[in-house]
């Protein structure tokens, strides 16, 4: 048999795995089955293609909707506490848990989940709802297992106590993963805190406007802000704003681009590099008093302003 025919044959031999060892694969690593390709362009083609139709606005109705985005794809830690519906159980939403595993029950019984894991299905909603569901059968003191992500089943909107305020907090670390009666980690735990520790950049939530987030990366500052509304409506806006000089929250800053993410748009300025998150505050709300006038002017875009939209519109970046 020649090379070709030898290479060929290697590609194409069936291999079968379990489905609980792909849990933690994430799309960049080697796929298990040795295949030498990433599990993205390998078994994980089974499970994406065996996933829901793509939900393209997975949180929409909950409360919070634009922070819950904001946990899952930009804000490195935080936590959000929600109500069960039936139980009255509160149930942390963690932005990360260790080694991004989908959720783990304490000692105290408590439950946290995780929303940045390597498993995801077509429906963030319903992997968080599959995870609170195996949390609710797992012994205290346990991750849980969550195996095969649903393909149907309850999703977070149906879980939950939608009429009570999800308790948003941002965290300056992961210290909160041991809690306050551990006072000195060490070993493992101390090693996996201090990586933790030093690969979340600085991140402050405003208080002035909902899902606006200022934070540091190396020796930059910028705001990103999840914005609820549909994302033409708010390229839209954005461009009448642009093109009418009025696009910059403080003087020095600019709108450089946002991040497409779970059906929404969340518009990212740099700002000066002495900006406080404070410094943000005022100005985040006039923007946010401007932007809701934008968001209701009907009238069709300005030659002026149309090219403002095909400009913010190439600076876009899709997370997911």
């Amino acid at each position: 048999m020649g090379k070709k025919s030898r290479q060929r044959a290697k590609n194409t031999t069936t291999v079968t795995l379990d489905p609980a060892d792909l849990v933690d694969v994430g799309p960049r690593e080697p796929c298990p089955c040795d295949s030498g390709k990433r599990f993205k362009q390998c078994h994980g083609k089974e499970i994406a293609a065996a996933a829901d139709t793509w939900v393209v606005r997975p949180f929409e109705g909950l409360p919070s909707e634009c922070d819950l985005i904001a946990f899952r794809e930009i804000v490195p830690s935080g936590t959000a506490q929600v109500v069960l519906k039936d139980s009255g159980k509160t149930v942390t939403l963690v932005t990360l848990l260790p080694m991004a595993m989908p959720g783990l029950v304490r000692d105290d019984e408590s439950i946290w989940i995780g929303l940045q894991t390597h498993a995801s299905s077509g429906d963030p909603s319903r992997d968080v709802a599959h995870a609170i569901t195996a949390a609710l059968t797992t012994e205290p003191g346990n991750p849980i297992q969550v195996g095969d992500l649903m393909k149907d089943g309850p999703r977070l909107q149906d879980l939950i106590d939608t009429s009570k305020p999800i308790d948003v907090k941002v965290h300056e670390g992961f210290d909160f993963w041991v809690g306050e009666n551990v006072e000195d980690p060490t070993g493992e735990v101390a090693a996996g805190l201090e990586r933790a520790n030093a690969a979340a950049a600085p991140t402050v939530r405003l208080d002035s406007v909902d899902a606006a987030y200022w934070t540091q990366i190396g020796d930059r500052r910028y705001l990103r802000w999840v914005l609820p509304h549909s994302e033409d409506t708010v390229l839209d806006a954005l461009a009448r704003l642009h093109a009418a000089g009025q696009s910059a929250l403080v003087d020095g800053s600019r709108l450089i681009g946002s991040f497409r993410a779970l059906g929404v748009l969340a518009p990212v300025w740099e700002l000066p590099a002495d900006t406080e998150a404070a410094d943000v505050e005022k100005p985040a709300a006039d923007f946010a008093t401007a932007l809701e006038k934008a968001l209701s002017t009907d009238a069709p875009l300005t030659t002026e302003e149309r090219a403002a939209r095909a400009g913010l519109a190439s600076r876009q970046l899709t997370i997911r």
